[in-house]
C-alpha cells in the first residue's frame, strides 16, 4: 500500500461502482456460513417455543434479520480489526484493512443495516424489542474481547446465542427455564466451532498478540473442543426435556455426539487452514439435524 510523506496509508478513492463490489466483499456476500450459523439458534427456538409450528411470519423475519445482523456484526468486526487484520495472511485483503473502503464508509454501510434491523424489530412484541440492545451491545463488543480476554469465542457464543432468546420471546412473550439452556446450548456450540475456525489463524494471532481459545488451549484444544460440545448436548437434552420432546430428538443427540466425537478426535492432530475451514461449515449440518430433531422431537 502507497504511503504519504508522512508515513500514513494512502487509501484509494473508490468510485460507485467499485463501492457495491467492496460492500460485497466487507458483508462476506459470498460466504452465507456466518449467517447460516446465526440463524439456526433462532430457527431452533422458534420451532421449540411453538411446539412445531412457528409462525411463518416470525421465521421471515428472523431469516431477514439474521443477514442483516450478520452484515452489521462483520461490519464492526472489520472497523475494530482493520489494524490486525492487516497483519493476518487470511484477512490482509478485506476492504478495509487494504484500504479498498474508508472507515467513514463502512460506518455508512453499519447505520444502514442498523437501520434495516430496526425496520425488522418494530414488527416484533415489546418484550423482544427491549431484548434487542443487548444484541447490539454484544455484536459490538465482541471484537474488542480478544485484546483482553483468553477466550473471546465465549462472547461470540453470547451474541450468537442471544437471537434464539428474543426469537423465543417473539413467540411466547415470556423468557422460559428451557429458553435458557437452549441460550446456553448455543453459547457452548459458537465457543466450540469459533475456536476450530480460530486454527486458521492461530499462527499470525500469536504473533501480534491477539487473544484466542485456540491459543490458550494449547494441546489441549482436542479436549476442550469435545467438553463444551458435551455441555451443549446436554443443555439441548434439558431444554427438550422440560418441553416434553419425544425420544426422537434424543436419538438425534446421540448421532449428533457421534459425528462431533469424529470432529474431536481429527483436532489431536495438525489440521490445516482449509481442514479447519472445513471442519467449521460441517457445523451448519450440526445446527440442521438439531433443527430436523427439535421439528420430529415435537411430532
Amino acid at each position: 500500500m502507497p504511503t504519504s510523506e508522512q508515513g500514513h496509508p494512502v487509501l484509494p478513492s473508490p468510485t460507485p461502482g467499485n463501492s457495491w463490489t467492496h460492500l460485497a466483499s466487507l458483508i462476506r456476500l459470498r460466504n452465507q456460513t456466518g449467517t447460516l450459523l446465526l440463524l439456526l439458534p433462532s430457527l431452533w427456538a422458534l420451532v421449540l417455543a411453538a411446539n412445531g409450528t412457528p409462525s411463518p411470519w416470525l421465521l421471515l423475519i428472523f431469516t431477514l434479520g439474521a443477514f442483516v445482523m450478520r452484515s452489521a456484526g462483520v461490519i464492526m468486526n472489520d472497523l475494530a480489526d482493520q489494524a490486525f487484520d492487516r497483519q493476518v495472511t487470511r484477512t490482509k485483503a478485506r476492504p478495509l484493512a487494504s484500504g479498498a473502503l474508508r472507515p467513514s464508509q463502512a460506518i455508512f454501510f453499519l447505520v444502514t443495516f442498523l437501520v434495516l434491523a430496526i425496520g425488522l424489530l418494530s414488527f416484533l412484541n415489546p418484550l423482544t424489542m427491549w431484548l434487542s440492545p443487548i444484541a447490539l451491545g454484544l455484536a459490538a463488543f465482541y471484537p474488542f474481547t480478544k485484546r483482553f480476554f483468553h477466550v473471546p469465542q465465549f462472547f461470540l457464543g453470547l451474541a450468537f446465542g442471544w437471537g434464539a432468546v428474543m426469537a423465543w420471546a417473539a413467540t411466547r412473550n415470556q423468557l422460559d427455564l428451557s429458553m435458557w439452556f437452549l441460550f446456553a446450548a448455543t453459547t457452548c456450540w459458537a465457543l466450540a466451532y469459533d475456536t476450530i475456525y480460530a486454527l486458521q489463524d492461530r499462527a499470525d494471532d500469536i504473533h501480534i498478540g491477539v487473544k484466542s481459545s485456540a491459543i490458550i488451549f494449547g494441546a489441549y484444544l482436542w479436549l476442550a473442543v469435545g467438553i463444551i460440545e458435551i455441555i451443549m448436548i446436554l443443555f439441548l437434552a434439558l431444554a427438550g426435556w422440560l418441553e416434553h420432546l419425544n425420544l426422537a430428538f434424543y436419538g438425534g443427540l446421540a448421532g449428533l455426539a457421534g459425528f462431533l466425537s469424529q470432529q474431536v478426535l481429527k483436532l489431536r492432530e495438525d489440521i490445516s487452514p482449509s481442514m479447519a475451514f472445513a471442519m467449521f461449515r460441517q457445523h451448519v449440518g450440526v445446527g440442521l439435524v438439531v433443527l430436523a430433531g427439535i421439528w420430529v422431537g415435537t411430532i
